[in-house]
C-alpha cells in the first residue's frame, strides 16, 4: 500500500508526513516541484530537521535551472518506491505538486524534449500582449489541460503550447487520467481558508525571519538568477526587487504572500476533486491527524 499525503501550502504536510513516517517506518518521498532544488533551503521551505532524522527522496537533486519536469519526476519517484521497498520500508509520497502527484498515480507519456528558442518566444508574446492572451491559445488547442490550470500559470501555458506547437498533439493527450498504476491510500489537508491565510502569512515573515534575503542573495551570486525569475520561483523572485534596493521588504513580502495564496487556492481545488480521505486540521491537529492516519492503514 502507498501511503499519499497532499494539501496546500503551510498546511503541516511536512511534519505529518515526520511523525508517520516514524511510526510506520517509512521513508519520505517529496512530491514538491521546488524542494528537487538545491541551495534553495528556507524559500523552499524544506523539513531540514526531519530530514536529520527520516530518510528523504527526490530532495537537492538538481542544480536551479536545470531541466526538471513531471516526466523525470514519474520516473525517479517509481524508482524510489521500488528502492524503499526494497528496504522493506514504507514509501510515504508527501507533496503538494498535483501534476507530479497525478504523474506519478497515473503516468505520463514521454513528451516532445525543452524547445529553448520556441519558449523564450511564447514568454516574449506573454510579456507583450497579456497572460490572458497565451492562455486563450492554448484553451483553443487543448481545453482539457486548460481547464485544469489558472491563466496565470505561464510556465504550464507556454509548456503545454510548446508541446502542442512541436507535436501536434495537446498536451493533454500525454497524460493517463484513468487508473492509477499503484494500490494508495490518499489523504489531504484541510483548514478553513482563514486559518490557513494566517498559516502562509506567518510562514512567509517566518522564511525572512530565518534568512531568505541572505539564500536569494547566494542563489544570484552563483548565477540562478534567470532561473528564480521564472514564475515557478514563488518566494523568491518577489524579493529580487527589495534585494535590488528597488522596493521596500513590506512591498516584497505582501507580494509573497499574495500569490502564494493564489497558488493555495489552485492547489485546493485540486486535492478536493481527488476524493482522498480528508484531515480537517482544526478539528484533528497535528497528533489527531496521525491517529485518523493509522486507523485508515489499519483497516485498509
Amino acid at each position: 500500500m502507498l501511503i499519499v499525503v497532499g494539501g496546500p501550502t503551510a498546511s503541516g504536510k511536512s511534519e505529518l508526513c515526520c511523525l508517520l513516517a516514524k511510526r510506520v517506518g517509512g521513508e519520505i518521498l517529496s512530491a514538491d516541484s521546488m524542494c528537487v532544488y538545491r541551495h534553495m533551503d528556507i524559500g523552499t521551505a524544506k523539513p531540514l530537521e526531519c530530514m536529520k532524522e527520516v530518510k528523504h527522496h527526490l530532495v537537492d537533486v538538481v542544480e536551479p535551472g536545470e531541466p526538471f519536469d513531471a516526466k523525470l519526476f514519474e520516473e525517479l519517484s517509481i524508482r524510489a518506491i521500488e528502492e524503499i521497498r526494497g528496504r522493506g520500508k514504507v514509501p510515504i509520497v508527501c507533496g503538494g505538486t498535483y501534476l507530479y502527484l497525478q504523474a506519478l498515480l497515473y503516468g505520463i507519456e514521454e513528451t516532445p524534449p525543452p524547445d529553448w528558442n520556441l519558449r523564450r518566444r511564447l514568454y516574449s508574446i506573454a510579456e507583450k500582449r497579456g497572460k490572458e492572451y497565451l492562455y486563450n491559445k492554448l484553451r483553443a488547442v487543448d481545453p482539457l489541460y486548460a481547464g485544469k490550470i489558472s491563466l496565470k500559470d505561464v510556465r504550464r501555458v507556454v509548456r503545454a503550447l510548446e508541446v502542442f506547437i512541436n507535436s501536434g498533439k495537446p498536451f493533454s493527450s500525454f497524460h493517463r487520467w484513468e487508473r492509477p498504476r499503484f494500490n494508495f491510500l490518499g489523504f489531504y489537508l484541510s483548514w478553513s481558508w482563514e486559518k490557513l491565510s494566517e498559516n502562509i502569512e506567518e510562514r512567509s515573515k517566518r522564511m525572512l525571519r530565518l534568512g531568505l534575503m541572505e539564500e536569494l542573495k547566494k542563489l544570484m551570486d552563483m548565477g540562478f538568477e534567470d532561473f528564480i525569475t521564472s514564475s515557478q520561483s514563488i518566494g523568491y523572485k518577489e524579493f529580487i526587487p527589495c534585494l535590488k534596493g528597488e522596493k521596500r521588504e513590506e512591498g516584497c513580502l505582501e507580494e509573497t504572500i499574495k500569490k502564494t495564496k493564489e497558488y493555495a487556492k489552485r492547489q485546493i481545488r485540486w486535492f478536493r476533486r481527488q476524493g482522498w480521505i480528508e484531515l480537517p486540521m482544526e478539528e484533528l491537529g497535528l497528533e489527531g491527524a496521525l491517529e485518523r492516519v493509522l486507523l485508515h492503514l489499519r483497516t485498509a
